[in-house]
C-alpha cells in the first residue's frame, strides 16, 4: 500500500513537472512568435517606407513629365512657330539616329580592335594580360568614371533665372544698405555698455584671422584705384602668411602680390621619395597623392552646408546658382572665408603625416578671369592657391595643378561650376570657350613657368574630365594637342596630365604619343553606373585588384594603351548614397530613387547587390563608429587593393582630403576611422592575386546595409 502510494506521488509529481515544461516551452515560443511578428512588422515597415520613397521619386519624375508637356502646351501661335524654326535647324531624324548610334557601334568597333591585337613581348613578361581575356573585357564593359545625372535648363526655364537674378540684385542692394547701418547702431551701443565682454557672439569673438602683419604697415601705400580689389591687402579676409607689401606687378598677367621673395626646395616629404630639390623619378617611383576638392571650386557633396539651406523650388545645384542666389557682395565674403577656413596651413602638415607625397589642386578658370555674365567670384581664390603652394612646399609635398572648369563646362557637371549644358568646344560659343580656355592656360603656364616652380608645381592639368563621349572626340585631341604646344612654348616642362574622357583607355592608344613628359588621367569609381555598384563586396575587391590592375598595365604599354597613365580620382565609396553625390536632392542608384530631366539617366529601382527593397543607405551613410569590423576590414582592403593596382601605372590622387560629414570620400576622416593606412607607403595588405576565390569572405557583411 505505502509502495503504490509513493508510485502514485511519484507519477503525480513526474505529470507536474512535464506540465510545467510544456507551460514554460508555450510561453517561449510565445515570446520567440512575439518577437519574430515585431522584427517582419518593423522589416515591413522599412521596406513600405522604401517603397513609398521608391513611388515619391517615381510621382515627383511623372509630375515633372507632366509639367513639361504643360508648358510645351501653353506655347502662343508666335512661340511655337519659332520653336519649330529652331527644331527645323536640328539634326535631321536619320542624323540624329546616326548620332545614337554612334556610341555603339564605336563599342562594337573596339571589341572588334581587341580581338585583332596582338600583345607584345615586354608586357607579356610584366606579367600583362592576353586580349583573349573574356573575364578583363567583361569588367572593362562595366567600367565607370565619375558624373551626375544630366540636367539642362530649357530657355524658358533660363528666362526666370535672369528675372529672379535682376529682383535678388534690388533685394541685396536694400539687405546691403542695412547691414551697414545696423552694425554700426548695435556697436555703438555696446560701446556705451558697461557689460559688453568678449563671450562668444560678440564683434572680438567673431573678428576672423587677427591679420597682424597688417600692424605696422601703411594703406596708404596702396593707390586709391587699386583699394578695395584683390591688390588691397587690407580688403583681404585673411592675410597669414602672405607677403603684404603692395606691389601691382603682374607675370603672365597674373598678381605675384601675397608671395614671400625666398624659398626653400629642401624638403622631403616623407623617407620614400626624394627632397624637393632633387627630382622625382616619375614612372618609376609611384605617386601617392591627394586631391583638395571642394575647396577653390564648390562640389555640393564635399560641403552641402552651402546647399541644403535652400529649397528645392530654389535650385541651387552648383557654384553658379549659388552665387547667383547670393549676389556679388555677400558671395565674395562667404567664398573668401570658405578659401580661408576650408583648407589651411594645418591641411598641407597633416596631409604629410599621412604619408602623402603629392597634392591635385582643383580650380575653376574664373580663379584666373571671368568673362560676360558671369557670377563667380573673380580672382580671389588666385592667392589662396599661391599659399596653398607654398604650403605644399614647405612639407615637401609636389603639385599637381587641375584646371577643373573650363569657360563653358567640359562635361555640365557641377563641379565645373554650372551644371547643364556642356558649351566648350560643343554649341554656339563652343570654339570660343576652346580658345578661352587656352587664354587662361597662357596666363597660367607664363606664371608657374617661373624657376620658383619648378621643384613643387611638377604636374600641370589641362582640363578636368572633358566628357568626350558627348564630344567631338577628333575635335578634343587636336584641341589638346593644341594646349600641350602652347604650355611648352611658355616654357612649361614639366608632366602634362590629360583625361581619358571616359572613352576606356586602350582607345588612346595611337593618340597624342609623340609628345614627351604627358600622362594620361583616369578616374575610377565602381558606384556611378549600375552594373558596378550591385556587385558584391568581394566582387568589387576583386574588380580592384584584378581588373584595374591589368587595365593599368594595358594602357601603359604604347602596343595596347597609351602609355604613361595615372589614376587622378579614386575613393572607398561603395554607395552612392553620400548627400547630393549625384546631385543636390536627385536620389541614389542604391536606392532607386534617382531621378533626372534626362528619362535614360533615371534609375528608379534599387540596385544595391540584392536589387530589392531591402536595399537602404541608413547604414551606408552611418557614423565610421558603429561601422562593423567586417565592414572596416573591407573598406580598408578595397582601398589598398585600389593602391596597389594604381601603382601598376604611375600611381594614384585620392578623392578627396576633406569634407564636411562623409568618411568614405574624406582621406583624413577614412585614415582617423582606422579604414585607411596610417601612412601611404606602409601598407599591411596587398592583393592576393588568383581572383575572387583568394579574397576574403568578409562574413557577416550585409549587401543591403
Amino acid at each position: 500500500m505505502t509502495i503504490r502510494r509513493k508510485e502514485k506521488n511519484l507519477e503525480k509529481q513526474r505529470v507536474k513537472e512535464e506540465r510545467a515544461a510544456k507551460k514554460k516551452d508555450e510561453q517561449e515560443n510565445a515570446k520567440r512568435r512575439a518577437a519574430e511578428s515585431d522584427a517582419a512588422m518593423q522589416e515591413d515597415k522599412a521596406r513600405r517606407r522604401r517603397e513609398e520613397r521608391r513611388k515619391a521619386a517615381e510621382l515627383r519624375q511623372s509630375q515633372t513629365d507632366d509639367e513639361t508637356e504643360r508648358k510645351r502646351s501653353a506655347y502662343t501661335e508666335d512661340e511655337r512657330e519659332d520653336r519649330r524654326r529652331r527644331h527645323s535647324s536640328r539634326p535631321a531624324p536619320r542624323e540624329a539616329e546616326e548620332r545614337r548610334e554612334r556610341p555603339r557601334q564605336e563599342k562594337q568597333h573596339r571589341t572588334e580592335q581587341k580581338k585583332r591585337r596582338v600583345v607584345s613581348g615586354p608586357l607579356a613578361e610584366e606579367g600583362g594580360v592576353d586580349d583573349d581575356d573574356d573575364e578583363y573585357r567583361y569588367m572593362m564593359e562595366k567600367r565607370g568614371g565619375a558624373g551626375s545625372v544630366p540636367t539642362v535648363y530649357s530657355e524658358e526655364e533660363m528666362a526666370k533665372k535672369k528675372k529672379r537674378k535682376r529682383i535678388i540684385i534690388g533685394v541685396v542692394s536694400v539687405l546691403i544698405l542695412l547691414a551697414i547701418i545696423i552694425p554700426v547702431a548695435v556697436l555703438t551701443s555696446n560701446k556705451s555698455s558697461p557689460n559688453n565682454s568678449s563671450a562668444s557672439g560678440s564683434p572680438a569673438a567673431l573678428s576672423g584671422p587677427t591679420n597682424s602683419n597688417l600692424n605696422g604697415k601703411d594703406r596708404n601705400s596702396v593707390p586709391e584705384a587699386d583699394r578695395g580689389g584683390i591688390l588691397d591687402p587690407w580688403a583681404w579676409y585673411d592675410t597669414t602668411d602672405f607677403n603684404v607689401t603692395y606691389t601691382n606687378e603682374l607675370v603672365g598677367g597674373l598678381p605675384i602680390i601675397g608671395l614671400n621673395s625666398t624659398w626653400n626646395d629642401d624638403v622631403q616629404a616623407n623617407p620614400s621619395v626624394p627632397k624637393l630639390s632633387d627630382p622625382f623619378e616619375y614612372g618609376k617611383t609611384p605617386i601617392r597623392g591627394v586631391n583638395v576638392g571642394g575647396w577653390l571650386n564648390l562640389e555640393p557633396f564635399i560641403t552641402p552646408s552651402f546647399f541644403q539651406q535652400f529649397g528645392s523650388k530654389d535650385n541651387v545645384v552648383d557654384e553658379w546658382t549659388f552665387l547667383s542666389k547670393l549676389g556679388p557682395g555677400k558671395a565674395k565674403d562667404t567664398m573668401e572665408q570658405h578659401y580661408a577656413k576650408f583648407i589651411n596651413k594645418q591641411t598641407f602638415a597633416q596631409i604629410r603625416d599621412a604619408g602623402i607625397d603629392h597634392v591635385r589642386l582643383p580650380f575653376g578658370y574664373w580663379m584666373v578671369q571671368t568673362y560676360d555674365d558671369d557670377v563667380y567670384v573673380p580672382q580671389v581664390s588666385w592667392r589662396y592657391l599661391l599659399r596653398g603652394i607654398e604650403y605644399c612646399r614647405q612639407n615637401g609635398l609636389r603639385v599637381n595643378l587641375d584646371l577643373h572648369g573650363a569657360p563653358g563646362s567640359q562635361n555640365g557637371w557641377n563641379h565645373s561650376g554650372r551644371q547643364g549644358q556642356i558649351g566648350w568646344l560643343n554649341g554656339t560659343n563652343g570654339d570660343q570657350n576652346g580658345q578661352r580656355t587656352l587664354d587662361v592656360h597662357h596666363k597660367l603656364s607664363v606664371f608657374f613657368a617661373q624657376p620658383r616652380y619648378k621643384n613643387v608645381v611638377t604636374m600641370y592639368g589641362i582640363v578636368n574630365e572633358p566628357r568626350n563621349v558627348e564630344l567631338d572626340t577628333e575635335k578634343v585631341v587636336a584641341w589638346t594637342q593644341k594646349a600641350i604646344d602652347q604650355i611648352r612654348a611658355d616654357g612649361i616642362k614639366g608632366i602634362i596630365v590629360f583625361g581619358d574622357g571616359f572613352m576606356g583607355l586602350d582607345n588612346w592608344q595611337g593618340k597624342l604619343q609623340g609628345n614627351d613628359n604627358l600622362l594620361l588621367d583616369v578616374h575610377q569609381y565602381v558606384i556611378f553606373n549600375t552594373d558596378q555598384i550591385k556587385l558584391k563586396h568581394r566582387d568589387k575587391l576583386n574588380f580592384a585588384c584584378e581588373a584595374w590592375t591589368q587595365q593599368s598595365k594595358r594602357s601603359m604599354n604604347k602596343a595596347t594603351g597609351f602609355g604613361p597613365t595615372m589614376c587622378g580620382e579614386w575613393s572607398q565609396a561603395d554607395t552612392d548614397c553620400t548627400k547630393y553625390i549625384n546631385n543636390v536632392n536627385t536620389g541614389t542608384r542604391w536606392e532607386g530613387t534617382l531621378q533626372s530631366t534626362d528619362k535614360s539617366g533615371a534609375v528608379l529601382v534599387p540596385q544595391c547587390p540584392l536589387e530589392s527593397a531591402q536595399c537602404s543607405c541608413d547604414g551606408a551613410n552611418a557614423d565610421p563608429s558603429s561601422y562593423s569590423d567586417s565592414y572596416k576590414k573591407w573598406l580598408y582592403q578595397f582601398a589598398v587593393g585600389q593602391m596597389d593596382a594604381f601603382e601598376a601605372g604611375w600611381g594614384w590622387f585620392y578623392w578627396t582630403w576633406e569634407t564636411e560629414a562623409s568618411t568614405q570620400w574624406s582621406y583624413r576622416r577614412g585614415r582617423e576611422a582606422g579604414i585607411l593606412p596610417k601612412k601611404a607607403y606602409d601598407r599591411d595588405w596587398k592583393c592576393p592575386g588568383g581572383g575572387v576565390n583568394a579574397l576574403d569572405l568578409f562574413q557577416g557583411l550585409a549587401e543591403n546595409y
